[in-house]
Protein backbone atom coordinates (compact mmCIF):
# COMPACT_ATOMS: atom_id res chain seq x y z
CA UNK A 1 0.00 0.00 0.00
CA UNK A 2 1.18 3.25 -1.01
CA UNK A 3 1.84 5.90 1.81
CA UNK A 4 0.00 9.48 1.42
CA UNK A 5 1.44 12.14 3.04
CA UNK A 6 -1.54 12.17 5.21
CA UNK A 7 -0.57 8.46 6.53
CA UNK A 8 1.95 7.44 9.26
CA UNK A 9 4.09 4.36 8.92
CA UNK A 10 3.49 2.24 11.47
CA UNK A 11 5.64 -0.73 11.49
CA UNK A 12 9.00 1.45 10.68
CA UNK A 13 9.97 4.53 11.96
CA UNK A 14 10.41 5.85 15.74
CA UNK A 15 7.45 4.59 17.58
CA UNK A 16 7.34 7.90 20.05
CA UNK A 17 6.75 9.94 17.33
CA UNK A 18 4.83 8.55 15.56
CA UNK A 19 2.34 7.39 17.75
CA UNK A 20 2.00 10.90 18.91
CA UNK A 21 1.31 12.32 15.59
CA UNK A 22 -0.28 9.32 14.70
CA UNK A 23 -2.50 10.21 18.01
CA UNK A 24 -3.25 14.05 18.16
CA UNK A 25 -5.25 14.18 14.97
CA UNK A 26 -7.51 11.24 17.00
CA UNK A 27 -7.19 13.69 20.30
CA UNK A 28 -8.65 16.31 18.17
CA UNK A 29 -11.64 14.54 16.51
CA UNK A 30 -12.59 13.17 20.25
CA UNK A 31 -12.13 16.43 21.71
CA UNK A 32 -14.09 18.15 18.53
CA UNK A 33 -16.72 15.58 19.06
CA UNK A 34 -16.96 16.57 23.00
CA UNK A 35 -17.06 19.84 22.49
CA UNK A 36 -19.96 19.92 19.60
CA UNK A 37 -21.93 18.09 22.47
CA UNK A 38 -20.63 20.35 24.75
CA UNK A 39 -22.62 22.86 22.63
CA UNK A 40 -25.63 20.66 22.67
CA UNK A 41 -25.03 21.39 26.61
CA UNK A 42 -24.27 25.25 26.82
CA UNK A 43 -26.81 26.25 24.29
CA UNK A 44 -29.71 25.11 26.08
CA UNK A 45 -27.98 25.82 29.77
CA UNK A 46 -27.80 29.11 28.64
CA UNK A 47 -30.82 29.81 26.41
CA UNK A 48 -33.58 27.29 27.60
CA UNK A 49 -32.89 26.65 31.39
CA UNK A 50 -31.82 24.06 33.66
CA UNK A 51 -34.76 21.89 33.30
CA UNK A 52 -33.74 21.40 29.39
CA UNK A 53 -30.37 21.00 30.52
CA UNK A 54 -30.87 18.12 32.77
CA UNK A 55 -33.27 16.84 29.81
CA UNK A 56 -30.03 16.34 28.06
CA UNK A 57 -27.99 15.14 30.56
CA UNK A 58 -30.71 12.59 32.11
CA UNK A 59 -30.97 10.81 28.21
CA UNK A 60 -27.23 10.53 27.78
CA UNK A 61 -26.60 7.83 29.26
CA UNK A 62 -29.34 5.46 28.33
CA UNK A 63 -28.13 7.02 24.81
CA UNK A 64 -24.39 5.90 25.04
CA UNK A 65 -26.02 2.27 26.01
CA UNK A 66 -26.26 1.51 22.95
CA UNK A 67 -24.08 4.28 20.96
CA UNK A 68 -21.04 2.04 22.48
CA UNK A 69 -22.27 -1.19 20.69
CA UNK A 70 -21.61 0.99 17.77
CA UNK A 71 -18.46 2.50 18.88
CA UNK A 72 -17.16 -0.83 19.91
CA UNK A 73 -18.02 -2.33 16.06
CA UNK A 74 -15.78 1.29 14.83
CA UNK A 75 -12.89 -0.42 17.27
CA UNK A 76 -13.45 -4.18 15.24
CA UNK A 77 -13.31 -2.42 11.75
CA UNK A 78 -10.06 -0.76 12.87
CA UNK A 79 -8.42 -3.52 14.86
CA UNK A 80 -9.39 -6.25 11.81
CA UNK A 81 -8.61 -3.50 9.27
CA UNK A 82 -5.11 -3.14 10.76
CA UNK A 83 -3.71 -6.73 10.83
CA UNK A 84 -4.51 -7.08 7.12
CA UNK A 85 -2.73 -3.91 6.33
CA UNK A 86 0.36 -4.92 8.12
CA UNK A 87 0.52 -8.37 6.99
CA UNK A 88 0.04 -6.61 3.03
CA UNK A 89 -3.20 -9.42 2.64
CA UNK A 90 -4.37 -6.69 -0.05
CA UNK A 91 -6.93 -9.10 -1.23
CA UNK A 92 -8.59 -10.17 1.93
CA UNK A 93 -8.49 -6.44 3.28
CA UNK A 94 -10.50 -5.35 0.54
CA UNK A 95 -12.78 -8.20 0.97
CA UNK A 96 -12.73 -6.84 4.88
CA UNK A 97 -14.13 -3.22 3.58
CA UNK A 98 -17.07 -4.17 1.63
CA UNK A 99 -18.36 -6.53 4.09
CA UNK A 100 -17.52 -4.34 7.41
CA UNK A 101 -19.32 -1.71 5.68
CA UNK A 102 -22.50 -4.03 5.18
CA UNK A 103 -22.23 -5.10 8.94
CA UNK A 104 -21.83 -1.64 9.99
CA UNK A 105 -24.76 -0.03 8.26
CA UNK A 106 -26.91 -2.77 9.79
CA UNK A 107 -25.77 -3.16 12.83
CA UNK A 108 -26.16 0.41 13.10
CA UNK A 109 -29.84 0.33 12.07
CA UNK A 110 -30.75 -2.19 14.38
CA UNK A 111 -29.37 -0.34 17.34
CA UNK A 112 -31.29 2.51 16.19
CA UNK A 113 -34.11 0.57 16.10
CA UNK A 114 -33.48 -1.03 19.35
CA UNK A 115 -32.95 2.07 21.39
CA UNK A 116 -35.93 4.01 19.85
CA UNK A 117 -38.39 1.03 21.38
CA UNK A 118 -36.40 1.27 24.45
CA UNK A 119 -35.52 4.88 24.85
CA UNK A 120 -38.87 5.74 27.44
CA UNK A 121 -38.05 2.41 29.79
CA UNK A 122 -34.60 3.41 30.23
CA UNK A 123 -35.54 6.71 31.09
CA UNK A 124 -37.73 5.11 33.59
CA UNK A 125 -35.25 2.74 35.09
CA UNK A 126 -32.95 6.14 35.37
CA UNK A 127 -35.47 7.76 37.99
CA UNK A 128 -35.45 10.42 35.55
CA UNK A 129 -37.69 13.48 36.69
CA UNK A 130 -41.19 13.71 35.97
CA UNK A 131 -40.29 17.57 35.01
CA UNK A 132 -37.52 16.47 32.90
CA UNK A 133 -39.13 13.63 30.76
CA UNK A 134 -41.18 14.68 28.17
CA UNK A 135 -38.04 16.53 26.86
CA UNK A 136 -35.58 13.44 27.56
CA UNK A 137 -37.55 11.25 25.44
CA UNK A 138 -37.97 13.52 22.75
CA UNK A 139 -34.40 14.63 22.72
CA UNK A 140 -33.69 10.87 22.69
CA UNK A 141 -35.61 9.52 20.11
CA UNK A 142 -34.46 12.22 17.56
CA UNK A 143 -31.03 11.97 18.63
CA UNK A 144 -31.12 8.35 17.89
CA UNK A 145 -32.01 9.38 14.03
CA UNK A 146 -28.54 9.59 13.39
CA UNK A 147 -27.51 5.85 14.42
CA UNK A 148 -27.13 4.67 10.70
CA UNK A 149 -25.19 7.61 9.15
CA UNK A 150 -22.89 7.09 12.66
CA UNK A 151 -22.25 3.50 12.22
CA UNK A 152 -20.81 4.43 8.76
CA UNK A 153 -19.15 7.33 9.58
CA UNK A 154 -17.14 5.14 12.51
CA UNK A 155 -16.73 2.17 9.74
CA UNK A 156 -14.59 4.91 7.48
CA UNK A 157 -13.01 6.42 10.46
CA UNK A 158 -12.02 2.63 11.76
CA UNK A 159 -10.61 2.17 8.58
CA UNK A 160 -8.41 4.98 7.28
CA UNK A 161 -7.31 5.10 11.29
CA UNK A 162 -6.19 1.70 10.80
CA UNK A 163 -3.75 2.68 7.19
CA UNK A 164 -2.32 5.99 9.91
CA UNK A 165 -4.80 8.30 7.93
CA UNK A 166 -6.01 10.00 10.71
CA UNK A 167 -6.13 13.41 9.63
CA UNK A 168 -9.26 13.37 7.61
CA UNK A 169 -11.46 11.74 10.22
CA UNK A 170 -10.44 14.98 11.69
CA UNK A 171 -11.60 17.31 8.93
CA UNK A 172 -14.77 15.61 8.93
CA UNK A 173 -15.79 16.00 12.51
CA UNK A 174 -14.65 19.54 12.36
CA UNK A 175 -16.70 20.36 9.33
CA UNK A 176 -20.12 18.72 10.44
CA UNK A 177 -19.27 19.93 14.41
CA UNK A 178 -19.47 23.30 13.16
CA UNK A 179 -22.62 22.34 11.30
CA UNK A 180 -23.85 21.52 14.41
CA UNK A 181 -23.35 24.28 16.49
CA UNK A 182 -24.73 26.47 13.97
CA UNK A 183 -27.87 24.25 13.73
CA UNK A 184 -27.97 24.25 17.47
CA UNK A 185 -28.34 28.07 17.65
CA UNK A 186 -30.58 28.20 15.00
CA UNK A 187 -32.99 25.54 16.47
CA UNK A 188 -33.18 26.90 19.79
CA UNK A 189 -32.50 30.31 19.71
CA UNK A 190 -34.65 31.32 16.46
CA UNK A 191 -37.04 28.06 17.14
CA UNK A 192 -37.46 27.69 20.76
CA UNK A 193 -36.59 24.08 20.12
CA UNK A 194 -34.71 23.90 23.72
CA UNK A 195 -33.52 19.93 23.80
CA UNK A 196 -35.54 18.96 20.56
CA UNK A 197 -33.26 21.28 18.37
CA UNK A 198 -30.10 20.10 19.40
CA UNK A 199 -31.37 16.81 19.11
CA UNK A 200 -32.10 17.36 15.34
CA UNK A 201 -28.53 19.30 14.71
CA UNK A 202 -26.79 16.35 15.91
CA UNK A 203 -28.58 13.87 13.82
CA UNK A 204 -28.08 15.65 10.42
CA UNK A 205 -24.56 16.66 11.54
CA UNK A 206 -23.39 12.59 11.79
CA UNK A 207 -25.12 12.01 8.64
CA UNK A 208 -22.86 14.73 7.50
CA UNK A 209 -19.93 13.04 8.89
CA UNK A 210 -20.83 9.86 7.10
CA UNK A 211 -21.08 11.47 3.58
CA UNK A 212 -17.75 13.12 4.19
CA UNK A 213 -15.88 9.61 4.75
CA UNK A 214 -17.83 7.31 2.69
CA UNK A 215 -16.87 10.13 -0.53
CA UNK A 216 -12.98 10.17 0.43
CA UNK A 217 -13.00 6.39 0.80
CA UNK A 218 -14.83 6.12 -2.60
CA UNK A 219 -12.80 8.45 -4.48
CA UNK A 220 -8.93 7.18 -2.97
CA UNK A 221 -7.08 5.07 -5.16
CA UNK A 222 -5.95 2.91 -1.79
CA UNK A 223 -6.32 -0.81 -0.84
CA UNK A 224 -8.60 0.05 1.14
CA UNK A 225 -11.22 2.04 -1.29
CA UNK A 226 -14.43 0.69 -1.68
CA UNK A 227 -15.44 -0.36 -5.15
CA UNK A 228 -18.58 -1.63 -6.10
CA UNK A 229 -17.26 -3.63 -8.84
CA UNK A 230 -15.57 -5.50 -6.72
CA UNK A 231 -17.57 -5.50 -3.73
CA UNK A 232 -17.61 -9.35 -1.63
CA UNK A 233 -19.16 -10.34 1.78
CA UNK A 234 -16.98 -12.22 3.49
CA UNK A 235 -18.99 -14.29 6.39
CA UNK A 236 -15.23 -15.35 8.35
CA UNK A 237 -14.78 -11.60 8.59
CA UNK A 238 -17.69 -10.70 9.34
CA UNK A 239 -17.51 -13.07 12.01
CA UNK A 240 -14.64 -11.87 13.38
CA UNK A 241 -15.86 -8.16 13.44
CA UNK A 242 -18.75 -9.28 15.29
CA UNK A 243 -16.65 -10.71 17.78
CA UNK A 244 -14.35 -7.96 18.25
CA UNK A 245 -16.78 -5.37 17.67
CA UNK A 246 -19.75 -6.57 19.71
CA UNK A 247 -17.14 -7.63 22.75
CA UNK A 248 -15.98 -3.99 22.50
CA UNK A 249 -19.62 -2.86 22.26
CA UNK A 250 -20.40 -5.30 25.36
CA UNK A 251 -17.46 -3.84 27.36
CA UNK A 252 -18.53 -0.01 26.61
CA UNK A 253 -22.09 -1.03 27.71
CA UNK A 254 -21.16 -3.08 31.02
CA UNK A 255 -19.44 0.16 31.68
CA UNK A 256 -22.96 1.81 30.55
CA UNK A 257 -25.06 -0.61 33.05
CA UNK A 258 -23.00 0.23 35.73
CA UNK A 259 -23.07 4.14 35.46
CA UNK A 260 -26.88 3.92 34.67
CA UNK A 261 -27.12 2.26 38.67
CA UNK A 262 -24.64 5.76 39.04
CA UNK A 263 -26.97 8.01 37.04
CA UNK A 264 -29.96 6.76 39.22
CA UNK A 265 -28.13 7.51 42.30
CA UNK A 266 -27.82 10.83 41.22
CA UNK A 267 -31.32 11.60 39.72
CA UNK A 268 -31.67 10.85 43.34
CA UNK A 269 -30.94 14.36 44.28
CA UNK A 270 -32.70 17.48 43.17
CA UNK A 271 -33.03 18.85 39.61
CA UNK A 272 -30.35 21.34 40.34
CA UNK A 273 -27.58 18.85 41.32
CA UNK A 274 -28.67 16.68 38.34
CA UNK A 275 -27.65 19.67 35.99
CA UNK A 276 -25.10 19.64 37.68
CA UNK A 277 -23.61 16.37 37.34
CA UNK A 278 -24.58 17.02 33.87
CA UNK A 279 -22.18 20.10 33.14
CA UNK A 280 -19.49 18.41 35.08
CA UNK A 281 -19.54 15.35 33.31
CA UNK A 282 -19.15 17.06 30.08
CA UNK A 283 -15.37 17.99 31.63
CA UNK A 284 -14.13 14.99 32.05
CA UNK A 285 -15.37 13.89 28.99
CA UNK A 286 -12.68 15.88 27.31
CA UNK A 287 -10.33 13.83 29.03
CA UNK A 288 -11.86 10.28 28.13
CA UNK A 289 -12.48 11.51 24.77
CA UNK A 290 -8.51 12.61 24.81
CA UNK A 291 -8.00 9.42 26.01
CA UNK A 292 -9.61 7.01 23.54
CA UNK A 293 -7.27 9.26 20.68
CA UNK A 294 -4.39 6.80 22.76
CA UNK A 295 -6.49 3.70 22.81
CA UNK A 296 -7.14 3.75 19.49
CA UNK A 297 -3.64 4.22 18.41
CA UNK A 298 -2.56 1.19 20.85
CA UNK A 299 -5.04 -0.77 18.86
CA UNK A 300 -4.11 0.66 15.70
CA UNK A 301 -0.44 -0.05 16.10
CA UNK A 302 -0.54 -3.14 18.32
CA UNK A 303 -2.64 -4.33 15.37
CA UNK A 304 -0.35 -3.21 12.48
CA UNK A 305 2.71 -4.99 13.84
CA UNK A 306 1.41 -8.10 14.66
CA UNK A 307 0.32 -7.92 11.26
CA UNK A 308 3.97 -7.65 10.24
CA UNK A 309 5.40 -10.47 12.60
CA UNK A 310 7.01 -7.28 14.96
CA UNK A 311 6.60 -8.23 18.34
CA UNK A 312 8.93 -5.85 19.76
CA UNK A 313 7.23 -2.89 18.81
CA UNK A 314 3.81 -3.96 19.52
CA UNK A 315 5.43 -4.14 23.55
CA UNK A 316 6.70 -0.97 22.81
CA UNK A 317 3.41 0.37 21.42
CA UNK A 318 2.08 -0.29 24.28
CA UNK A 319 4.40 1.06 26.44
CA UNK A 320 4.39 4.61 24.91
CA UNK A 321 0.63 4.66 24.65
CA UNK A 322 0.11 4.16 28.16
CA UNK A 323 2.77 6.49 29.45
CA UNK A 324 0.85 9.26 26.97
CA UNK A 325 -2.22 8.32 28.47
CA UNK A 326 -1.74 9.03 31.93
CA UNK A 327 0.95 12.07 31.57
CA UNK A 328 -2.54 13.34 29.46
CA UNK A 329 -4.12 12.76 32.78
CA UNK A 330 -1.66 14.33 34.89
CA UNK A 331 -1.80 17.35 32.16
CA UNK A 332 -5.78 17.53 32.49
CA UNK A 333 -6.09 17.29 36.66
CA UNK A 334 -4.18 20.12 37.13
CA UNK A 335 -6.02 22.39 34.44
CA UNK A 336 -9.43 21.43 35.75
CA UNK A 337 -9.03 21.12 39.27
CA UNK A 338 -7.47 24.80 39.41
CA UNK A 339 -9.90 26.37 36.12
CA UNK A 340 -12.72 24.36 36.44
CA UNK A 341 -15.21 26.85 37.51
CA UNK A 342 -14.18 28.94 34.80
CA UNK A 343 -14.97 26.03 32.29
CA UNK A 344 -18.50 25.17 34.11
CA UNK A 345 -19.47 29.13 33.75
CA UNK A 346 -19.84 28.35 29.83
CA UNK A 347 -22.66 25.86 30.67
CA UNK A 348 -24.53 27.45 33.29
CA UNK A 349 -24.51 30.95 34.75
CA UNK A 350 -26.00 29.59 38.38
CA UNK A 351 -23.60 29.77 41.09
CA UNK A 352 -25.04 26.49 42.85
CA UNK A 353 -25.05 24.54 40.22
CA UNK A 354 -21.27 25.70 39.49
CA UNK A 355 -20.58 24.23 43.07
CA UNK A 356 -22.38 21.08 43.04
CA UNK A 357 -20.27 20.75 39.87
CA UNK A 358 -17.06 21.16 41.10
CA UNK A 359 -17.49 18.10 43.56
CA UNK A 360 -17.24 15.95 40.88
CA UNK A 361 -14.45 17.66 38.24
CA UNK A 362 -12.27 17.44 41.09
CA UNK A 363 -12.69 14.05 42.38
CA UNK A 364 -13.11 12.73 38.39
CA UNK A 365 -9.89 14.60 36.81
CA UNK A 366 -7.75 12.80 40.06
CA UNK A 367 -9.03 9.64 39.61
CA UNK A 368 -9.21 9.60 36.07
CA UNK A 369 -4.88 9.23 36.12
CA UNK A 370 -6.00 5.22 36.89
CA UNK A 371 -7.85 4.61 34.23
CA UNK A 372 -5.11 4.51 31.22
CA UNK A 373 -4.16 1.14 33.49
CA UNK A 374 -7.44 -0.78 32.43
CA UNK A 375 -8.18 1.64 29.15
CA UNK A 376 -4.99 0.97 27.46
CA UNK A 377 -4.60 -2.86 28.08
CA UNK A 378 -8.08 -3.16 26.86
CA UNK A 379 -7.23 -1.50 23.58
CA UNK A 380 -3.74 -3.60 23.07
CA UNK A 381 -5.47 -6.90 23.96
CA UNK A 382 -7.85 -5.39 20.98
CA UNK A 383 -5.06 -5.30 18.81
CA UNK A 384 -4.36 -8.97 19.69
CA UNK A 385 -8.10 -10.13 18.93
CA UNK A 386 -9.21 -10.29 22.53
CA UNK A 387 -12.14 -9.24 23.73
CA UNK A 388 -14.20 -12.14 25.70
CA UNK A 389 -11.91 -12.49 28.41
CA UNK A 390 -11.17 -8.51 29.21
CA UNK A 391 -15.31 -8.11 29.23
CA UNK A 392 -15.56 -10.61 31.43
CA UNK A 393 -12.86 -8.93 34.24
CA UNK A 394 -14.46 -5.71 32.79
CA UNK A 395 -17.90 -7.49 34.07
CA UNK A 396 -16.48 -8.35 37.28
CA UNK A 397 -14.34 -5.19 37.83
CA UNK A 398 -16.63 -2.14 36.53
CA UNK A 399 -19.96 -3.39 36.89
CA UNK A 400 -20.93 -5.29 39.38
CA UNK A 401 -18.49 -3.95 41.55
CA UNK A 402 -19.82 -0.19 41.17
CA UNK A 403 -23.05 -1.72 41.25
CA UNK A 404 -22.39 -3.61 44.94
CA UNK A 405 -20.85 0.24 45.60
CA UNK A 406 -23.94 2.04 45.24
CA UNK A 407 -26.15 -0.18 47.13
CA UNK A 408 -23.49 -0.51 49.65
CA UNK A 409 -20.77 2.50 50.47
CA UNK A 410 -23.08 4.99 48.33
CA UNK A 411 -26.29 4.06 50.22
CA UNK A 412 -24.53 4.10 53.39
CA UNK A 413 -23.24 7.60 53.10
CA UNK A 414 -25.65 9.31 50.45
CA UNK A 415 -23.24 11.80 49.62
CA UNK A 416 -22.06 12.78 45.89
CA UNK A 417 -18.40 12.22 47.19
CA UNK A 418 -19.31 8.89 48.03
CA UNK A 419 -20.84 8.04 44.56
CA UNK A 420 -18.29 9.63 42.58
CA UNK A 421 -15.05 7.61 44.33
CA UNK A 422 -16.38 4.32 42.94
CA UNK A 423 -14.46 4.79 39.76
CA UNK A 424 -10.95 4.95 41.26
CA UNK A 425 -11.74 1.78 43.04
CA UNK A 426 -13.17 0.16 39.91
CA UNK A 427 -10.56 1.49 37.53
CA UNK A 428 -7.68 0.17 39.85
CA UNK A 429 -9.01 -3.07 41.07
CA UNK A 430 -10.60 -4.02 36.99
CA UNK A 431 -6.51 -2.96 35.74
CA UNK A 432 -4.64 -4.70 38.10
CA UNK A 433 -6.43 -8.41 36.40
CA UNK A 434 -6.44 -6.94 32.84
CA UNK A 435 -2.60 -6.28 32.87
CA UNK A 436 -2.26 -9.84 34.08
CA UNK A 437 -3.73 -11.55 31.50
CA UNK A 438 -2.41 -9.19 29.05
CA UNK A 439 0.86 -10.09 29.96
CA UNK A 440 -0.57 -13.63 29.80
CA UNK A 441 -1.61 -13.41 26.15
CA UNK A 442 1.51 -11.29 24.95
CA UNK A 443 3.93 -14.32 26.19
CA UNK A 444 1.92 -17.11 24.50
CA UNK A 445 0.93 -15.25 21.17
CA UNK A 446 1.73 -17.35 18.20
CA UNK A 447 2.55 -15.57 14.84
CA UNK A 448 1.77 -18.22 12.69
CA UNK A 449 -0.49 -17.08 9.90
CA UNK A 450 -1.91 -14.91 12.05
CA UNK A 451 -4.66 -13.56 9.59
CA UNK A 452 -6.03 -17.00 9.09
CA UNK A 453 -7.84 -16.67 11.92
CA UNK A 454 -9.63 -13.96 10.45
Amino acid sequence: MKNEGSQINITTGSLESNILFFSLPLIGSQILQVLFNMSDVAVVGRFAGHNALGSVGSSGLAIFLFLGFIIGMGNGVNAVAAVFIGSGNVKRLKRMVSTSLIVCVVYGTIMFIAAFICSKSLLLLLNTKEELMDQAVSYMRIFLLGFPGLAFYNFGSGILSAAGDSKRPLIYIAVSGVTNVILNLIFVISFNMAAVGVAIASAISQYLAAILVYIRLVNCDEDYKISFTDFNFDMGIAKRLLSIGIGSGLQNAVFSVANLFIQASVNSFDAITVAANTAASNVDSIVFRTLEGFYLACTTFVGQNLGAGKMDRVAKSFKICLIYSTLSCVIYACIFCTCGRYVLSIFTPEKEVIDIAMIRIVIMTISLILAPLMDCTIAALRGFGETLYPMIIVIAGSCIFRIIWVFTIFNHFKTLESLYLVYAFSWIITAIFELLYYRKVYKNYDSKNLTAMY
